[in-house]
């Protein structure tokens, strides 16, 4: 403890400014405790001429009230305060101010106060090492920094650069301090580069952009260039460019560029091919199934041979099926590139939903799958393309019976939700979809290949039924969302926005 004690009271000692403690006298006047070998001179008196002595003999009664009104401060407040240097000193020591510091004990009560020095800033010694170590800072950040760095003079002659420039550059210093900063540059670049440097050094403004420099090795390299101006003394203006090699990410933009250009022209001749098939295919398609109906109707005389029957109706399915697949393609083609524009109309869902339980009817019935519809009968009208809502909710029903049990059950409900808009959903109880492939049977020709529904024949399709309808309700503003699980069943959220929503007038009654 004692060896505690002696090493404070060498520190309090020799410390290079002065310092005392002060104690608050129970009177309310403050008294020197103990004081430095420095505040003895900047006091010029003894140490038995200063300890124990109240504060205002030590200086005139302007000074010593200065002091005594911070010193209040501080015990009242209980926190350092700080007062500018005295108008004058008594002795040579010079100083800029003090710093007050409260010392309390264990109850919160101030009991001495450390009164410590600041040197005054005129001290050259004091300020010659502030300057250093900020050039010795700079010097380290500049050297250390992973960007090249050029620093250039009024006359555009090159002054320094760090080491990051010359390592991915390939100058060496000597190369290139005292040159032109042009010599970096190719010559496509040097007028352009000229002319703004002049326009930054009058102006003092920062200012980035892109630019190409030559590497020592004569190659090329596209480069991220920040330059900003910096004036010292006697108005001396420096310009400091940062520098970074962007070559590889223009060399990629410069790919994803082709790339793009390329998927473009794929997508155009994809789209030609389309436009071609619409016409090449579905006439003879509408032939093939238009002449299969008259001849499995007999209307011009009965197939007598049933084999024949049951070919021609193989044929008619299969045209039915090759159509089907081939307008779903074209929709989703036309849909892709912006080709389709909604035609709308006020749409009376609850019509609509009821058209497409109807019509959807005979082929759950023939898959031995009940469907049901629940919708209120006070369900609005929306606004709307009344093609594609039809088409959005017979892709959705459709999809259910591929993927329902023999026995399953269908449910197509509707409601209008208190945040105004309307939910429709298409419910099943069938074999469900791995939830890590729900976002990929909502991508087009998504189709998902599971072994728990491998065996299905009426899964065949172009996987478009779900992607078209998500296009189609998104074409309105609104969204599709898809829930579902292995073995319980899926279910199809279809949202139309509450701005498509139309309120139903109420009429007065009648008497």
């Amino acid at each position: 403890m004692s060896d505690m004690i002696v090493d404070h009271k060498a520190l309090f000692e020799t410390m290079p400014i002065p310092r005392f403690l002060v104690c608050p006298d129970e009177g309310g006047g403050f008294s020197v405790r103990e004081i430095n070998h420095r505040g003895l001179e900047y006091f010029n008196r003894k140490e038995d001429q200063i300890v124990g002595f109240h504060i205002g003999q030590l200086m005139d009664s302007e000074n010593a009230r200065h002091f005594e009104q911070a010193f209040e401060v501080c015990i009242r407040q209980k926190v350092p305060v700080s007062i500018h240097a005295l108008p004058s000193f008594p002795g040579g020591l010079r100083v800029y101010g003090f710093w007050i510091n409260p010392l309390l004990d264990f109850s919160g009560k101030v009991v001495l106060l450390d009164v410590m020095a600041q040197p005054d800033s005129s001290d050259d010694s004091v300020l010659q090492r502030e300057r250093d170590d900020a050039i010795s800072l700079l010097t380290s950040i500049f050297d250390a920094s992973n960007v090249g760095i050029i620093v250039t003079d009024r006359n555009r002659r090159i002054v320094r650069v760090n080491d990051s420039f010359v390592r991915v550059y390939g100058w060496l210093r000597e190369q290139v301090v005292g040159e032109d900063f042009t010599v970096l540059l190719s010559p496509d670049e040097q007028g352009t580069a000229i002319e703004n440097y002049e326009r930054y050094l009058k102006s003092s403004i920062r200012s980035s952009g892109e630019m190409k420099m030559m590497k020592k090795d004569g190659s090329i390299v596209n480069t991220l260039y920040t330059t900003a101006t910096l004036e010292l003394s006697q108005r001396r203006k420096f310009q400091v460019t940062t520098l970074m090699d962007i070559t590889l990410r223009k060399q990629m933009e410069m790919s994803l560029r082709v790339a793009k250009d390329q998927a473009d022209a794929a997508n155009h001749a994809k789209s030609a091919f389309l436009a071609n098939m619409s016409h090449e295919l579905r006439t003879p398609l509408n032939a093939i199934i238009g002449f299969s109906e008259i001849m499995m109707n007999g209307t011009f005389g009965k197939l007598e041979n049933p084999k024949y029957q049951e070919y021609m109706g193989d044929v008619h399915s299969s045209a039915c099926h090759l159509l089907e697949i081939i307008n779903e393609v074209l929709d989703m083609s036309k849909i892709e590139s912006g080709r389709v524009e909604l035609d709308e109309h006020n749409v009376n869902l609850i019509e609509v939903i009821d058209s497409v339980v109807r019509m959807m009817a005979s082929r759950a019935f023939s898959a031995n799958i009940a469907l049901d519809m629940k919708v209120p009968m006070d369900l609005p009208d929306i606004q709307g393309d009344p093609r594609l809502i039809r088409q959005i909710l017979i892709n959705l029903v459709s999809n259910a019976v591929k993927f329902s049990d023999v026995g399953g059950k269908i449910i197509l409900s509707a409601e209008l939700l208190t945040n105004g808009e309307i939910e429709i959903n298409v419910s099943d109880n069938g074999v469900g979809i791995p939830k890590e492939k729900i976002a990929y049977a909502l991508e087009p020709f998504g189709q998902i290949h599971d072994a728990s529904i491998a065996h299905r024949d009426s899964t065949a399709g172009t996987g478009l039924g779900l992607p078209l309808a998500k296009a189609m309700i998104e074409m309105h503003g609104g969204y599709l969302v898809l829930k579902s699980e292995i073995g319980v069943g899926t279910t199809v959220s279809v949202r139309i926005p509450r701005q498509r929503v139309l309120r139903r007038v109420e009429t007065a009654p009648t008497f």
